[in-house]
């Protein structure tokens, strides 16, 4: 059956990319005489009446370079378990099931993370034809070996330690600076070997403490009298477990953040320096994506489209340089991507003297 009707969403958090994505997708489909149905706030644009509109190339012209998502999205919008006002949850697929049908869509694009990704391979399973793009800017997603939005990321957290090398080196202080990336370090390996953090935390090495300061009270002594400590929000001490900002409920996945004022506390008793920390936050989710960025959801969008023309549904575009390919989403859902211990940018980073407290 020729594909004539296209729906396609944007899910989880936001990244820079995401409408790079939406663009390709709209210009290639239209571009094979094919109508694109833009779904907002993600799953919950079948849910709630009012919620599509049509996409054309006149509506994604100047979009390329913006950051965010022209249709809107959530974290916490799984039809399969969908938070309720009396308390706990209801599950409402079957009603994005019939919506599906009655707008006569053909296909469903779902652009999103391993959670939203994970809700379209149940989807798929469910009988809506499905084609998976990956965004996250954690970069934890297995089966790609790039996710949008994490070189901008990356870029930005750069950026900003750059700039603190010069506070910290003027008064002589020690500044952590904690990151993104829940389960996984990528975002701190990462952008800490680019802005030359002196330590590097993560969540797939527990750290010792004594082991960080002993390396800062050794750099003290060869007169470098400041440090920059780079920590993801995932990471732990040795023994002890990670810092939750917001524990999971039902529908809701747990938020992480604080080890970086905990490292810090930590590190100012260690050394006896003064020690201050920075939290990046969403600043690392927002503005115009980095060129890298751009072609990459351009290529995912592009690809996304040819696999949905070819009925290869429950498949995912991926990244493998240099080709983008098709993955299959039920390999891909349920696990995530962590560095690994030979990772040779940890091999080189630990060659150069950062230290990641183990």
């Amino acid at each position: 059956m020729a594909l004539k009707r296209l729906g396609v969403l944007t899910g989880g958090g936001d990244a820079p990319g995401l409408n790079a994505v939406i663009r390709a997708i709209v210009k290639s489909a239209a571009n094979s005489h094919i109508e694109c149905v833009g779904i907002e706030d993600s799953f919950d644009g079948l849910l709630e009446p009012g919620l599509t509109r049509i996409l054309t190339p006149r509506d994604v012209t100047g979009i390329l370079r913006l950051g965010g998502t022209i249709l809107g999205t959530i974290n916490r919008g799984d039809p399969f378990e969908h938070p309720v006002s009396s308390g706990g949850t209801h599950d409402y697929s079957e009603r994005v099931v019939d919506t599906f049908r009655k707008m006569r869509l053909d296909a469903l694009i779902v652009i999103g993370g391993d959670g939203t990704l994970a809700i379209a391979h149940k989807f798929f399973l469910r009988g809506i034809p499905v084609v998976g793009v990956p965004k996250t800017i954690d970069n934890d997603l297995v089966g790609t070996a790039n996710c949008f939005g994490f070189d901008t990321a990356v870029d930005f957290a750069t950026q900003a330690i750059d700039r603190l090398h010069t506070t910290a080196e003027a008064h002589k202080r020690i500044l952590v600076v904690e990151v993104m990336g829940r389960y996984a370090g990528w975002i701190a390996l990462y952008a800490g070997t680019a802005g030359g953090a002196d330590a590097v935390l993560i969540p797939e090495i527990p750290f010792d403490i004594g082991i960080v300061a002993q390396k800062l009270r050794e750099r003290d002594r060869w007169g470098a009298k400041f440090s920059i400590v780079v920590v993801a929000e995932g990471a732990f001490p040795r023994g002890g477990k990670m810092e939750v900002l917001e524990a999971a409920q039902p529908g809701i996945v747990e938020r992480l953040g604080g080890i970086g004022a905990r490292v810090c506390e930590a590190l100012a008793v260690a050394t006896g320096k003064e020690t201050r920390s920075v939290v990046l936050g969403h600043l690392q989710r927002g503005g115009a994506p980095t060129s890298f960025d751009r072609v990459l959801a351009t290529r995912l969008g592009g690809k996304a489209v040819e696999l949905a023309k070819q009925g290869q549904f429950g498949m995912m575009a991926a990244s493998a340089p240099p080709d983008i390919v098709a993955r299959r989403l039920e390999e891909i859902v349920g696990r995530i991507k962590t560095v690994p211990r030979d990772h040779d940018l940890l091999l080189t980073a630990k060659a150069l003297g950062i230290t990641f407290g183990d």
